[in-house]
């Protein structure tokens, strides 16, 4: 973590003098930023410069824009745009204007509004935790669910000394793409998804991002980490990250003001973006 000076900054400022005459007087402002940079001390740089173009059919539009309007409804924030773009918008104002565990919330809650409850009741009591059930889930994300997350594949691994295909292997994850904030994937999908599924299916599973290429691995009925044990914590944000356009997750603290109002009141302003 290091601590540097953004900005000085030299204004002018009235002082009261004991014979009640008015002296300006000049004053340094400091823009002081905390970086917080992964283990090697370096940005994690963009995998490419250039978007993957998606095109979706009718069952991805229709997909797509109910989770949006279950996003919106829990979140409270409405978006005029459509298809993928509206479920970006509306991710976007969640992540900004909550923290992060408000965010989880919100995504847990639009979740339980897209899936019917009776319906992951039955499929909770229908498929206990068996290697059955492991390969299904992993079955069923890869071909529902690439609308959400870009084309994946099933991948097998080891389960308690036994090959599985129980894991999930997403090529470029689109939402981590689209919005490039590694914040954003890790409180607005990994966190809840990972809670909704166990809570929810009576399936573990953890989801493991790699933010160097953005691909991502659902490994179904492996325990996630505790929340502040997780590796996915320590990552840095990206350049063209959509929320800070920055090359690091930076929170702002700006000493002692950025600007004097009329009043002559000091303000401060604090800055803040986390991931978990």
């Amino acid at each position: 973590m290091d601590l540097r000076v953004i900005q000085d900054t030299t204004v002018i400022l009235p002082t009261m003098m004991n014979n009640n005459k008015m002296k300006l007087r000049r004053k340094n402002i400091l823009c002081v930023g905390v970086l917080t940079r992964s283990a090697e001390g370096e940005v994690i740089e963009e995998t490419r410069k250039t978007k993957t173009v998606y095109t979706d059919n009718w069952f991805d539009k229709i997909a797509i824009d109910h989770l949006s309007q279950a996003v919106q409804a829990t979140s409270g924030w409405r978006s005029k745009k459509s298809g993928y773009e509206s479920l970006l918008e509306v991710t976007t104002m969640a992540s900004r204007n909550f923290n992060h565990i408000k965010q989880k919330e919100v995504v847990i809650q639009a979740l339980g509004r897209a899936f019917p409850k009776p319906i992951l009741s039955l499929i909770k009591a229908l498929l206990p935790q068996s290697k059955f059930a492991r390969e299904y889930f992993a079955a069923f994300t890869t071909v529902f669910f690439a609308w959400l997350v870009g084309p994946c594949e099933v991948k097998e691994s080891e389960f308690k000394g036994k090959r599985e295909k129980n894991v999930v292997q997403i090529h470029k994850c689109r939402f981590l793409e689209q919005t490039n904030c590694a914040g954003m994937c890790i409180n607005l999908c990994k966190f809840p998804c990972q809670d909704f599924i166990k809570d929810s299916l009576g399936m573990p599973v953890t989801m493991v991002p790699n933010f160097d290429d953005m691909s991502c691995e659902m490994i179904f009925g492996k325990e996630p980490p505790a929340s502040i044990d997780d590796p996915a914590l320590k990552q840095p944000c990206y350049k063209l990250c959509i929320y800070l356009n920055t090359s690091l997750l930076l929170s702002f603290f700006i000493i002692p003001f950025t600007s004097l109002p009329v009043s002559g009141e000091v303000k401060y302003i604090k800055k803040t973006h986390r991931a978990g």
